[in-house]
């Protein structure tokens, strides 16, 4: 068998930067057991496969070690990997997740635009267990959909943030979001997933359902700038529509090959 394979950088205008994420286009969907294999191989925080069905995408994302409900980089690597290698007609894509619902990515010249649903969180008490795992206690801590929302007073404090991915992977929660407002964009924000084989994510999309409705209530605007500060960082533009959300940003090709084995 062999199936072909797009490594894309997302969020970022150039390659080694942003999130890398692997893209496979399928015409029927591999036993759940490959496909998890196959992310495992890949070694990258989401592997995303795709089936077309009708005028619908639908999309699934894999980790090294999990199936994520919600992945925002890879969604937008696959519309990249639609739009400029796969020849989607227009400028909308329509995915379909199992887990999430209807998804939509849209291009305006060379920027891709993630329709998402935003999340719904609620004020939770600072345990022990989420102050023991940071280097710093934060200021505020949320609890939404499948994370930790954690909040801080500055950008140096998430920049100089100290997990322990051990004790963070402790928590019942897919990960942890740890955020201030920024120097220079509204707000940046770091993402910690060990729970799901990522301990920290370059450029968190989904992480941005949840910040985006966030921030946007705190500094009382719906367009937002964002900054994730991981290593690699990531620059992404957000809006805030109610009930929906949208994430923009723009990819790089890293990557076009092929993967097989024998039948």
């Amino acid at each position: 068998m062999k199936l072909k394979l797009y490594q894309i950088d997302a969020f970022t205008d150039k390659v080694f930067s942003g999130n890398p994420a692997a893209v496979i286009p399928l015409e029927a969907w591999l036993p759940d057991e490959l496909m998890q294999k196959i992310a495992l191989e890949n070694n990258l925080a989401e592997t995303a496969f795709i089936v077309p069905d009708g005028d619908e995408i639908i999309i699934r994302w894999f980790t090294p070690s999990v199936e994520v409900d919600l992945c925002g980089h890879a969604t937008l690597a696959a519309g990249f990997v639609l739009f400029n290698y796969l020849k989607h007609s227009g400028n909308k894509i329509n995915f379909i997740s199992p887990r999430s619902g209807p998804l939509q990515v849209t291009k305006s010249n060379n920027l891709l635009t993630l329709n998402f649903p935003s999340d719904k969180f609620i004020p939770v008490v600072i345990s022990d267990e989420i102050k023991a795992g940071l280097s710093l206690p934060p200021k505020e801590a949320y609890k939404g959909k499948t994370d930790y929302l954690l909040v801080y007073e500055s950008e140096d404090q998430i920049r100089q943030l100290i997990p322990d991915f051990n004790l963070i992977s402790k928590l019942a929660a897919r990960g942890i979001i740890v955020t201030a407002p920024g120097n220079q964009v509204d707000f940046v924000s770091r993402f910690f997933a060990p729970q799901s084989g990522v301990n920290e994510d370059p450029v968190t999309g989904s992480a941005h359902t949840t910040l985006t409705p966030y921030w946007a209530a705190r500094l009382k605007k719906d367009i937002l700038t964002a900054t994730q500060l991981s290593s690699r960082t990531g620059e992404l533009h957000c809006r805030y529509l109610g009930e929906r959300v949208e994430i923009s940003g723009k990819a790089a090709p890293y990557l076009v090959g092929e993967i097989g084995w024998p039948d």
